[in-house]
């Protein structure tokens, strides 16, 4: 496969409203280290000189977007946002079809995730870069899994096969685009990887930095800045 005039794209979703973090706006605009977690996430993004745009998906009654100077930066493109992750990547994907060829390559980025380092980002595209499918930044489990059904512990797992799947994750435009829209609407599809793993393929795996974490509930705001300043 040819790969050398393939270039790289960055999708954001972040049309998401951060339920568990109990706040009074999105959690993604909750403030990180004086920006907003969003605009965190982008710089670390920007900083990465190989990206040729970074798609960001908003709900269109999002009112605290225009109000972030990122939002105006040249390489940033704004997409309505879905009701689910996946619409909100097939809306940023297609808000970048114009100037994105099928074998482009698209990581999609957790907005929640301000903690990427531009090492991981460029190490994921180096190791995929002559991939046929791609694949995901990813963590290998050291904790002791259980199978639960009711509370009730039914099975230990081999954890030697547990790997923790992180972002960005990266594939082909083309390829991508066709597994999200052949998964419309199904519940299975919890990230990039299932998309096209139901689709018969199989993304590899590039271990990633165990502070790229993601922002879900409250106390994971003081352990993003902890890691923002050792970084």
């Amino acid at each position: 496969m040819n790969t050398i005039h393939s270039r790289f794209w960055a999708i954001v979703p972040a049309a998401g409203v951060g339920k568990r973090m109990q706040a009074d706006k999105p959690k993604q605009y909750l403030s990180l280290a004086g920006k907003a977690v969003l605009e965190q996430t982008l710089l670390r993004l920007l900083d990465v000189e190989q990206l040729s745009g970074i798609a960001v998906a908003i709900s269109q009654e999002d009112p605290y977007w225009p109000e972030l100077g990122i939002a105006g930066h040249p390489k940033v493109i704004t997409a309505p946002g879905g009701k689910e992750r996946a619409d909100s990547v097939l809306s940023g994907l297609r808000s970048i079809r114009e100037r994105a060829d099928d074998n482009d390559w698209v990581l999609v980025h957790d907005a929640a995730r301000p903690c990427i380092t531009r090492s991981d980002v460029v190490l994921l595209m180096a190791s995929l870069k002559d991939d046929a499918v791609g694949g995901i930044l990813a963590l290998a489990s050291h904790d002791t899994l259980k199978q639960v059904e009711g509370r009730i512990i039914h099975g230990t797992l081999d954890r030697t096969h547990i790997w923790r799947a992180l972002t960005p994750q990266m594939f082909r435009y083309g390829m991508l685009k066709a597994a999200l829209e052949a998964g419309e609407g199904n519940p299975a599809i919890t990230d990039e990887a299932s998309a096209l793993e139901l689709m018969g393929y199989q993304p590899k795996i590039v271990e990633g930095r165990p502070d790229n974490i993601k922002i879900t509930r409250p106390e994971d705001l003081a352990l993003a800045q902890f890691y923002l300043e050792q970084q």
